[in-house]
């Protein structure tokens, strides 16, 4: 019998053991809210990355024929628009599947596929295909980054948002690094050693991974019903006035949530932060204030930003700073838009007396909210005054 040689052996271990722990990670989100975008996203990726281990393994490339190996590098090369779609999935709680997604993937396995069949034969169309097949991973990674970073100040939840920049970080890396090497190696195939180094980059990254979403609750994660144990006097501002309706329907087309472990009592320097926050959200009506941020709210409250993001988040049930403020501003809409007394005013002084910026941001905002457009709404009620 032949000698098989140690590196052989250590990159059949270290794929043996990424592929586990694909499994395991598969496992931990079909288990956590396997309904919503950014769990299917991550089964996704898991899958494609599963072929993607199998597929760059050097006896793979060696033994198999080329054109067996051509669905296994198209998916390779596609892993990188799900990576850029898991990232929005899960750090947008608003995010919802559209047929772009797809679209997108396909696209890029579309191009990996033609590369492999016309590239080694040169010419114009193949430099073209191969420039196409370099520019994916580069335009997915860049724009993952500018998502992560879009709704990274606007994270309430602690331990998704130190998750955040990890995936981003590490994935950045790791995607930009295997370009190069991709490129620098002959016809595109990863050198035994390069490749080891490889699978061991991809086990070392998914095995803080792994380690972080089994640390983190379903509900660090993915949206969830409020927590048990909310402060009694900003229990209101969770769903602000007028709100009523609408948070058993999002709930309702969201299926059957996890709920949070029951929070301990709020000691009385959470219960008196707990106060002023309603006070100058509800009374005051700080959420009109323009290019409102967590930051300033801190400020106007005299307290570190963490302990509000915190509140807000763990006492409030609340997960996105901007969702927290428009619910404000939506609900004194509704009201606006309900009064018979204001029917005068357009939608547009309705909106911006609210807090929102433009009329674009308001309507989008209340369609989803309300499934009527502000004139519909108007009119409805209308009708039943």
């Amino acid at each position: 019998m032949p000698e098989v040689p140690l590196l052989s052996l250590v990159d059949a271990a270290l794929r043996g053991a990424l592929l586990a722990l694909l499994l395991l990670l598969a496992k931990v989100l079909r288990h956590d809210r396997p309904t919503l975008p950014a769990a299917q996203a991550g089964l996704l990726i898991c899958a494609g990355l599963a072929v993607q281990v199998v597929s760059s393994a050097p006896a793979f490339e060696a033994q198999v024929p080329w054109a067996w190996q051509m669905p296994g590098i198209a998916v390779s090369v596609a892993n990188a628009v799900l990576f850029w779609i898991f990232v929005q999935a899960l750090f947008d709680d608003g995010f919802g599947w559209r047929w772009w997604h797809a679209a997108g993937w396909l696209t890029a396995a579309l191009v990996s596929g033609c590369h492999c069949v016309w590239g080694p034969g040169g010419g114009t169309l193949a430099t073209l295909l191969g420039a196409a097949q370099r520019a994916v991973p580069v335009v997915c990674t860049v724009g993952a980054a500018l998502a992560a970073a879009r709704h990274w100040r606007d994270d309430l939840v602690e331990g998704r948002r130190r998750l955040r920049v990890f995936i981003v970080l590490t994935g950045a890396a790791y995607t930009l690094a295997m370009l190069a090497a991709r490129l620098s190696a002959p016809q595109g195939r990863l050198s035994p050693a390069v490749a080891t180094l490889d699978v061991a980059a991809l086990l070392a990254m998914l095995a803080v991974i792994a380690w972080r979403l089994v640390r983190l609750t379903a509900t660090d994660l993915f949206p969830a019903a409020p927590p048990a144990g909310l402060l009694p006097p900003a229990a209101a501002l969770a769903t602000p006035p007028g709100d009523s309706a609408a948070a058993p329907q999002a709930a309702a087309a969201a299926g059957p949530a996890p709920q949070s472990p029951p929070l301990p009592p709020p000691d009385a320097a959470e219960a008196r932060l707990a106060d002023r926050l309603q006070r100058l959200m509800a009374d005051e009506r700080a959420y009109r204030l323009e290019d409102l941020s967590l930051a300033r709210l801190a400020d106007k409250l005299a307290v570190p930003e963490y302990r509000l993001r915190r509140l807000i988040n763990q006492r409030l049930g609340q997960r996105n700073f901007s969702a927290y403020v428009n619910g404000f501003r939506l609900a004194e809409a509704r009201a606006a838009l309900a009064d018979p007394a204001q029917r005068h005013l357009p939608v547009l002084t309705i909106a911006l007396t609210a807090g929102f910026q433009s009329i674009g941001p308001f309507n989008r905002a209340f369609k989803a909210d309300t499934g009527l457009t502000p004139t519909e709404f108007r009119r409805e009620n209308s009708a039943d005054s």
